[in-house]
């Protein structure tokens, strides 16, 4: 059971950076955020990468990479700016699409059809981003959904859901062409790497300000770690499907910290819409 814990020390840590991220750098630019972010994480994950034997690596896995790097870098930008403009509790629970969206795309590219689970799980996740905003209801029956158009968060986060769909299936050709931790330490230091170097000599981030708030950057950076950390460890000893079934309990702890964090109104409401999101998310899983 090492697996079921370190995902949700994944979880936990993921919704703790999201929650610390949105309290102390909101007044940052989206891709501030994001580097910030990256920059404070990159020093505790250099120690596990050295530390990890590098397998070799054939072309295909550095194809790969750079395919895989402008789509994590265009996800983390919707990502901050998500968390900037809009609660925590409108936000986060959309990342339950992701599932979704690689059932869509079987069944478009390769003609594959959900399984009866798998089409519940899809209804769940639905009903559940419907309740997320049930109290637009008294505008009509399409009140809900035109909340989530109306709220920028809601939809940015929709974008990146569907983004994750691309990089999560990009990510785990990468895994079969090198290892689990040497690809998770690997590519995201060399991620800050690259977009610390665009972004500077573009002009697009004041370092002054990232190294402004050490203690607070320092905190992200280490829930982002253990993050990063734990996923690749639980993954390790697991299915895919069984880890991020359980990781995204991140959902529901992301509406517990608007609440208690940020105050957000509406918490049972949006409380209920995420744990229906969540267990459409894992039927689509471990049974879809």
């Amino acid at each position: 059971m090492l697996w079921f814990w370190l995902a949700l020390g994944s979880a936990v840590s993921i919704s703790a950076s999201d929650a610390l991220t949105k309290k102390y750098f909101s007044d940052l630019t989206p891709m501030e955020m994001g580097f910030m972010r990256l920059l404070y994480c990159a020093p505790l994950l250099i120690v596990p990468f050295l530390m990890t034997p590098a397998p070799p690596l054939p072309p295909l896995f550095w194809i790969v990479v750079a395919a895989a790097a402008p789509f994590e870098a265009l996800a983390l930008y919707l990502y901050m700016k998500s968390l900037q403009t809009s609660p925590m509790s409108l936000t986060v629970p959309f990342l339950a699409f992701t599932p979704v969206w690689v059932m869509f795309t079987g069944f478009f590219i390769l003609g594959e059809l959900p399984s009866a689970w798998g089409a519940a799980g899809i209804c769940l996740v639905g009903t559940g981003a419907y309740a997320l905003n049930i109290d637009a209801r008294r505008n009509g029956v399409l009140g809900p959904l035109k909340a989530v158009l109306r709220e920028p968060g809601s939809w940015m986060m929709l974008i990146v859901s569907a983004i994750y769909a691309v990089t999560l299936t990009l990510g785990k050709k990468a895994i079969l062409l090198s290892s689990v931790m040497y690809f998770g330490t690997m590519y995201f230091l060399l991620l800050t790497a690259v977009l610390g170097l665009l972004l500077m000599a573009t002009g697009q981030v004041r370092l002054s300000l990232l190294a402004a708030r050490p203690g607070r950057g320092l905190a992200v950076g280490a829930f982002n770690a253990a993050m990063i950390l734990t996923h690749v460890w639980a993954i390790s000893l697991t299915s895919a499907a069984y880890m991020v079934s359980v990781k995204r309990l991140s959902l529901v702890f992301a509406v517990l910290y608007g609440r208690f964090l940020f105050k957000e109104p509406l918490f049972g409401q949006r409380l209920a819409g995420a744990v229906v999101m969540f267990a459409g998310l894992a039927l689509i899983t471990l049974l879809g």
